[in-house]
């Protein structure tokens, strides 16, 4: 007897990728005038927990966040209240991340009561 893992199971949003790009034409050296105030205040984010992960881009100027956050509107928010995001500088591309959803499919594993 094979116990059956529907397909549409929903993956709850753990986590959220947050893609954080200069906005094109921003001048870079108005960028540099705020950038320790944006590195202060992204600081402050990952002591508070809200920034799990940080990286810098290898292809162009930026920043790749993991977020501690489930909500993109919150995520987005908080980026947003940045020095940079309030000077309209950089922008984000927000993506939520969950469990690796097909390893529900893995021979013995069996849905949860919803």
């Amino acid at each position: 007897m094979s116990s059956k893992v529907p397909t549409t199971t929903s993956t709850p949003t753990t986590r959220i990728l947050a893609i954080g790009t200069i906005n094109p034409g921003v001048d870079q050296a108005k960028v540099f005038e705020i950038l320790p105030n944006e590195v202060r205040e992204t600081v402050n984010l990952y002591l508070d927990g809200k920034i799990d992960q940080w990286y810098s881009l290898q292809d162009r100027r930026g920043v790749v966040f993991i977020l501690n956050v489930t909500d993109p509107t919150v995520a987005h928010e908080m980026l947003e209240n940045l020095p940079l995001g309030q000077a309209h500088r950089m922008s984000f591309e927000l993506i939520p991340l969950g469990p690796l959803n097909p390893l529900r499919r893995l021979p013995g594993m069996t849905p949860k009561p919803q």
